[in-house]
């Protein structure tokens, strides 16, 4: 698992899921969520504005990312 950090929360999933690296673009972004492939906290996100805090846990495919908020 590895820590994205964030400058202040909160932040939208779909915002998330591109400075994480684990979408290309926002289409890309919109498409793992429509596609149910975003998992937050372990369930499954289908709301690309979604609000993410620190130490929200985002799982896409075997990618799994903490959200932490820069210090």
């Amino acid at each position: 698992m590895r820590t994205v950090e964030i400058r202040e929360e909160p932040i939208r999933l779909g915002q998330f899921l591109k400075l994480a690296m684990l979408a290309e673009d926002g289409v890309h972004a919109k498409e793992l969520i429509e596609d149910g492939e975003v998992h937050v906290n372990g369930r499954v996100e289908n709301r690309r504005g979604a609000q993410l805090r620190d130490g929200d846990v985002v799982v896409v495919g075997d990618e799994e990312v903490t959200v932490s908020i820069g210090r």
